[in-house]
């Protein structure tokens, strides 16, 4: 018996599709607000909602964007990395304009 996983469109945030299998994320048309989109898998928007509605001490959250913030909250959920395991840097594109990027 296999166990359905659950994604969510990061588009309206409101529209969810289940799958038999299990990846980082989908890429679908959504049928709530019609935006080909990116679904993540549930777990991973859990963790990047709890870090913002409590950012963790460990990491300067308000820096990254909401990419960056994603990958983060994927590897935590879907891999054995820690908070600990991530440093933020400076991007050799970011360097004259402030921008971080995550490095782990």
């Amino acid at each position: 018996m296999s166990r359905n996983r659950t994604y969510r469109c990061l588009s309206c945030l409101e529209h969810t599709v289940s799958r038999e299998f299990d990846t980082s994320h989908l890429s679908v048309t959504c049928p709530n607000c019609g935006s080909f989109e990116r679904f993540v898998n549930d777990p991973v928007f859990q963790q990047f909602r709890a870090f913002e509605e409590s950012p963790p001490a460990e990491l300067d959250w308000a820096r990254l964007d909401r990419t960056e913030k994603l990958l983060v909250s994927e590897r935590l959920v879907r891999s054995t990395k820690t908070l600990a395991d991530f440093d933020i840097v400076e991007g050799e594109a970011a360097a004259g304009d402030g921008e971080a990027t995550v490095g782990d």
